[in-house]
């Protein structure tokens, strides 16, 4: 077999519109020595595919991170596919609010640097030396403190659509930036209580031993991040105190985890959170814009855009194509 996708865009949709069960959507990642990359991402993509798992994978020496789905039938398989595996072995699986929208199209495993690219040099801090896990209920309670700097460690167009209240987000666009402008503007904070957040928990394992590597003294990180966080809130029945949606990188750009609409359309300015990519594919620029303004604007970002789009008689690209 070929340990790649062989389908093109067509072939691909119209293998999961033939489909007859619905999918589970995950997450989860792990720092562990993985000794030979390549040989483990060919195992694990020849093993994935035999559960037809579609999704994004990344491998790399310093461990594994990974969002993907599965049929919903075969989640019991994938929990004894992980325990077979010693370096996944009890790997802590955080699911998907949503599960009525397919999130990937194919799976795909690529073998990196980094799980996480960070511009970090590792050679210069310990990266074990991680701050304080809190568990989603203990983050709830503490994050309420007027003691305390709860601090958002993902990308400005992530916080734009959702954050927690009286976090602080970081004008940032790269995870690098953002952890040295953390860095920068606490640095005469150092004592004081700072709560770090993201979306599944992996950026935070590098920003809170950086963070410590610069003399911050009581970092905490939430477990889990902000997916563990929405569902054990909900289960609590408690109000969640993250706002909006939680933005995702794969096809559905978003869950829902409270109905606040925090964001605005970058056309017109009224209250929308929908992320889509431009569809003049040249740009392809990540933004948001309402239904009033997507079907004039051809689901181009700009009028330029829009021009090139019809200049060259193509057609607007389809939001999310790949709702079950």
């Amino acid at each position: 077999m070929f340990l790649y996708n062989t389908l093109n865009k067509e072939q691909l949709l119209a293998r999961l519109k033939a489909e007859k069960f619905q999918r589970k959507t995950l997450s989860f990642y792990r720092y562990v020595t993985i000794d030979q990359p390549m040989e483990f991402r060919d195992m694990l993509y020849f093993r994935l595919d035999t559960l037809a798992c579609l999704g994004r994978i990344y491998v790399a020496r310093e461990g594994i991170n990974a969002q993907m789905n599965l049929p919903e039938h075969k989640v019991e398989d994938l929990i004894k596919l992980l325990n077979s595996i010693p370096q996944l072995r009890d790997m802590p699986i955080k699911w998907a609010l949503e599960d009525h929208q397919v999130s990937f199209l194919k799976l795909k495993i690529k073998v990196r640097n980094k799980i996480v690219a960070d511009g970090l040099d590792e050679a210069v801090f310990d990266t074990t030396n991680v701050g304080r896990h809190l568990s989603p209920l203990e983050f709830h309670e503490q994050s309420q403190r007027d003691d305390v700097i709860v601090v958002d460690m993902r990308n400005n167009y992530e916080s734009e659509v959702g954050r927690f209240e009286d976090a602080w987000c970081p004008d940032a666009q790269t995870f690098r930036e953002e952890v040295e402008l953390v860095v920068s503007e606490l640095a005469d904070q150092k004592n004081q209580k700072i709560l770090l957040y993201c979306t599944g928990g992996v950026r935070c394992e590098k920003a809170s031993a950086w963070l410590r590597h610069h003399g911050f003294s009581d970092v905490n990180q939430l477990h889990g991040g902000i997916i563990a966080y929405a569902a054990e809130i909900k289960d609590m029945g408690l109000p969640s105190r993250f706002i909006g949606k939680n933005f995702v990188f794969d096809e559905r750009l978003g869950e829902r985890v409270t109905d606040d609409v925090i964001a605005h359309c970058h056309t017109c300015g009224n209250a929308c959170d929908n992320h889509y990519n431009c569809s003049w594919d040249p740009c392809h620029k990540l933004f948001i814009q309402c239904d009033e303004c997507r079907e004039p604007f051809m689901g181009c970002c700009s009028k330029n855009c829009k021009h090139s789009l019809v200049s060259h008689n193509l057609q607007p690209l389809k939001p999310h194509p790949y709702v079950a």
